[in-house]
């Protein structure tokens, strides 16, 4: 099976290792090269394509090896594998890349409830120390006066905003934001099903039918069409036997023919798929729950793990309370529009009557927005919720760390 690199990719990636190890008379080249974009777009397999095409051998470093309960664990890895990758350069006589995973997941800061440790704090500095000297990176308690050969890192995340800002400057970390067009996808998703007899028209109307769907949901969709092979030996041998049968048989592997790839299966597998992701994003049954709780005398708010992130996936991490049928004002959706437009954070507050007189506003759960679509969906929520008493919006600047606007969206005897 080929696979397709998308050759803006290739460009970015095939560039910025090549003029890391050009000696550029009067250029400062950065070292770090940051790709980064929305979950499931391939960019860590685009870059090992990459990698593969131009003969590279890589040093793979996940975000999950950026903590540890010893601190200064994670700086001296990174440190370490940095060095033994110049001596791979030395040794091999071939281009070498570092290349740091999920970068976000493991040093980015997501929200309050997020403890920035000791850890994440050496991580930056050490990653911004190689950043400016490539060439003098010494392990902790040893020192190694030999100029090492430069390496280009590369990192991937999803969102580089809850970096540390200093590392991602210009000059330290070149940015790359990875979004396949129509054309990308189209030659990717052709090269996952290269093999399955799909002409590059059935190949286009299959992209044309999910077009919001990421890289990945077409790999998951190639494996789901085998459910039904497998799902059959596993009757006929029976679920008791199905152990013995595949590991560490004496007969040999079990065979399955070729499944229908036709585009209208391809087509109906995916809608199931679609379906999935839909009730996942439609159940909130933990909202639910959450705000039953919050209801009861005896509910006491789990204590956040210190160094967890509340949330990984898009750093908006609070609870929606159920969507409702209230609709806002376009008035208050353009201030809302408005407030996020200018990099502001958003929360909600709200009051009885009884306290309104004295000024005791209560949040309504949530942590700082800064999506359009959650900022809306949650004040609608409230504005059920909270039927009956005051309700106002609050921006948020969260450099400065205040207040910028308090607006009521609700009164109890009057219009939203």
């Amino acid at each position: 099976m080929s696979y397709y690199i998308a050759p803006r990719f290739l460009d970015k990636l095939g560039v910025h290792i090549t003029k890391n190890f050009l000696n550029l008379p009067g250029v400062r080249v950065p070292v770090i090269l940051g790709i980064h974009g929305r979950k499931g777009e391939g960019k860590t397999f685009q870059c090992q394509l990459v990698f593969e095409k131009m003969g590279i051998e890589v040093t793979n470093i996940s975000g999950g090896e950026l903590e540890s309960p010893d601190a200064g664990d994670p700086a001296r890895l990174i440190r370490l594998r940095y060095r033994e990758t110049a001596e791979l350069i030395k040794v091999r006589g071939k281009m070498c890349v570092l290349m740091i995973n999920d970068l976000d997941a493991g040093a980015g800061r997501f929200d309050e409830g997020t403890q920035y440790t000791v850890n994440t704090q050496l991580v930056n500095a050490t990653l911004m120390n190689i950043a400016d000297n490539p060439t003098d990176v010494q392990l902790p308690g040893s020192y190694d006066s030999t100029p090492l050969h430069r390496v280009p890192i590369i990192v991937t995340g999803n969102d580089f905003s809850t970096l540390y800002a200093p590392l991602i400057r210009d000059g330290r970390m070149e940015k790359f934001y990875w979004e396949p067009d129509r054309d990308d996808k189209v030659g990717i998703v052709g090269g996952i099903f290269e093999s399955d007899g799909l002409s590059p028209r059935e190949v286009e109307r299959l992209v044309d039918t999910f077009p919001q769907q990421s890289i990945d949901f077409y790999s998951a969709l190639r494996s789901r069409i085998y459910d039904e092979q497998v799902r059959d030996f596993i009757h006929k041998v029976g679920f008791e036997a199905v152990s013995l049968r595949i590991v560490n048989s004496a007969e040999k592997p079990p065979e399955f023919k070729k499944p229908d790839f036709s585009l209208s299966n391809l087509i109906e597998a995916g809608n199931l798929m679609v379906g999935e992701q839909q009730r996942v994003e439609n159940s909130q049954l933990v909202d639910e729950y959450n705000r039953l709780n919050r209801g009861s005398k005896n509910y006491t708010p789990a204590p956040l793990t210190p160094g967890t992130p509340t949330s990984q996936s898009s750093g908006n991490e609070f609870q929606k309370p159920k969507a409702s049928n209230t609709h806002l004002s376009l008035e208050t959706q353009a201030q809302i529009r408005e407030i996020l437009g200018q990099g502001h954070r958003i929360n909600f507050e709200h009051v009885d009557e009884r306290r309104f007189r004295t000024g005791s506003w209560q949040s309504c759960g949530t942590n700082q927005i800064n999506a359009e679509w959650d900022a809306i969906s949650a004040l609608e929520g409230y504005l059920t919720e909270y039927e009956g008493e005051y309700v106002r919006l609050v921006g948020i600047d969260p450099k400065a760390k205040r207040r910028i606007v308090e607006t009521i969206i609700q009164r109890p005897n009057g219009k939203n």
